[in-house]
């Protein structure tokens, strides 16, 4: 059975409600926003009934607030409303209510709404799945076609997403960040983080693949792998519309190499300044480029690595990250040891 939640600070209506749909759904009741928003971090419901009108927090707030938080933003909301006021429909739409009905409530009416909703909502889902199929798709090639142009990097796309899967998951069991963490869509940021090198394609195969240390002209033509990522990620936006996983993919490939004290580049961005998605990017894509041969050095070990990483924590990576990162460095190293 598919679940709804009912809010209203009327009793009589959370009753009448319930009885018209508890046949054919599991409806669960609540006097508040704040007690919705207390269940919604345990059970996410397929649509939800809300009331315009309540004390402390009215339906347009709890829209809003719902509407922000990337995993409750796709939940189909009708507002309940006791009055007709056009002005309140169209500001409704606006942000996002799916349809309004109007108190006191026709059973009829009531079922045939929440079915109707409940089957757009299941068509959308299904079509949105077939899209994210062909968004991830598109990004592999796009990925295999930087990787294979980069001889030294093989398996470094693939390795950098599971690392940033453990890191972020580490990250919420230690409270690091977790409420920004807790908005994203985790299967949409790791999937757009395998983009984060895409600039590269713009940088010629005689610089990608020199086998030696580049020198100071190349390495600043290598440098703007991650405006150049960017730009091309702005082009795909104009023609297609800007997405999550786009913006993320953007952050991504333009600021994986700035610097917690302002050092790094494309634009010296400092601290908190610096996307989260770039901050925790930077500390996977390093750890990968040392622990790997490459043209121009040997591998360091695991160890090693753990070690050059933690000397710069605080200059060059984020503290609360690297901290997050030194307690799952043998997942880490399990990772690079299964390729």
């Amino acid at each position: 059975m598919k679940t709804i939640f009912i809010v209203d600070d009327s009793d009589t209506n959370l009753s009448m409600a319930e009885t018209v749909l508890e046949d054919q759904y599991t409806v669960m009741t609540m006097p508040s926003a704040a007690k919705m928003f207390s269940l919604l971090e345990k059970i996410v419901p397929d649509l939800i009934l809300l009331d315009i009108e309540m004390p402390e927090m009215d339906g347009f707030e709890a829209l809003s607030k719902l509407k922000a938080n990337a995993r409750f933003t796709e939940i189909p909301v009708i507002f309940l409303t006791g009055r007709n006021d056009p002005t309140v429909e169209v500001h409704g739409f606006e942000m996002g209510v799916v349809d309004f009905i109007t108190k006191p409530f026709s059973a009829p009416v009531l079922l045939n709404r929440i079915k109707t909703h409940l089957n757009i909502d299941e068509i959308i889902r299904d079509r949105t799945s077939q899209l994210n199929r062909m968004q991830n798709n598109i990004v592999s090639v796009l990925a295999d076609m930087v990787e294979n142009r980069d001889k030294g990097t093989g398996g470094h796309i693939e390795r950098t997403s599971m690392y940033i899967k453990i890191l972020i998951d580490e990250m919420k069991a230690h409270n690091v960040y977790a409420n920004e963490l807790l908005e994203w869509d985790e299967e949409k940021v790791i999937s757009s983080a395998r983009m984060h090198d895409l600039g590269k394609i713009s940088i010629t195969d005689l610089i990608v693949n020199k086998p030696g240390k580049l020198n100071e002209e190349e390495y600043e033509k290598m440098k703007t792998h991650a405006l150049e990522g960017e730009r091309i990620i702005d082009k795909i936006i104009s023609r297609t519309g800007e997405g999550e996983f786009l913006r993320n993919a953007r952050l991504f490939a333009g600021t994986h190499h700035e610097h917690w004290d302002g050092t790094g580049y494309p634009r010296g961005l400092k601290g908190v300044e610096i996307p989260l998605q770039g901050r925790i990017m930077a500390i996977v894509d390093v750890y990968d480029a040392l622990v790997s041969e490459r043209p121009y050095k040997n591998a360091f070990t695991d160890e090693e690595a753990v070690q050059i990483i933690m000397e710069k924590a605080g200059s060059f990576y984020d503290p609360n990250i690297t901290d997050v990162f030194y307690d799952v460095r043998d997942l880490f190293k399990a990772v690079k040891a299964g390729f």
